[in-house]
């Protein structure tokens, strides 16, 4: 039990002695779920959360029904890991905003990679960019099977314009891992390049990633 630890090896105040870095994952889970049950301690709770993963990275595809099957774990508890984990992409995304310039897919795939390669449903982000390539700002716009009723161009420009973007990269996971575009992944493209065309502010590509891999259009003669 974490009342039973001597004072300086909790948790809480090893994280203030120590720093945030030297906690284990458990740890901080710990924190953040805060007490246990009358049947399980803090700390088996937050073990009982990891083993739902063979790997740290899949905690993103937590979702509340998932966290309240594991005994102990209510609804509350649920929320306020989903709460922290929604914070901390969020704040990913906003660092990857002060990266340097966009010079090709790569860079782009280096971008991303980390938060959209492993979902089990299709997330879409824009990129916007200055003239010089540099990036303005990310947004995640829709989750769910990328076709043209769920992207709607009206919110990928519409960033555009608040951003005052001179150009746009459109970036989709393919959860299956097979970055092979679809019928519809490249009729989506070829409408997006007409509207952005019309707009002014071409797509400048749009990206496919995979399992350790990406299909750019751009690189393939396809933009």
């Amino acid at each position: 039990m974490i009342k039973d630890m001597h004072k300086e090896e909790r948790p809480r105040e090893r994280l203030i002695k120590y720093g945030v870095n030297s906690l284990s994952n458990e740890e901080l889970i710990s924190i953040i779920i805060r007490t246990g049950t009358k049947g399980e301690s803090v700390k088996d709770l937050s073990k009982n959360i990891l083993k739902l993963f063979e790997n740290i990275n899949d905690l993103k595809n937590l979702d509340i029904n998932m966290l309240t099957k594991v005994k102990g774990v209510g609804k509350v508890k649920a929320i306020e890991i989903i709460s922290s984990l929604e914070l901390g992409r969020r704040v990913y995304l906003n660092t990857l905003e002060d990266k340097e310039k966009i010079k090709n897919g790569e860079d782009i795939y280096n971008l991303f990679k980390n938060i959209i390669k492993d979902n089990n449903q299709e997330h879409f982000y824009a990129l916007y960019l200055d003239t010089k390539k540099n990036v303005l700002g990310i947004k995640h716009l829709f989750i769910g099977t990328v076709n043209m009723s769920t992207v709607h161009p009206r919110e990928i420009f519409k960033y555009a314009y608040l951003y005052s973007a001179s150009y746009i990269v459109c970036v989709h996971n393919h959860p299956t891992g097979d970055v092979t575009p679809s019928d519809i992944d490249i009729s989506l493209t070829n409408n997006l390049i007409d509207i952005g065309n019309i707009q002014k502010i071409p797509i400048l590509d749009h990206l496919i990633i995979g399992n350790n891999n990406y299909f750019s259009f751009y690189e393939k003669n396809i933009i």
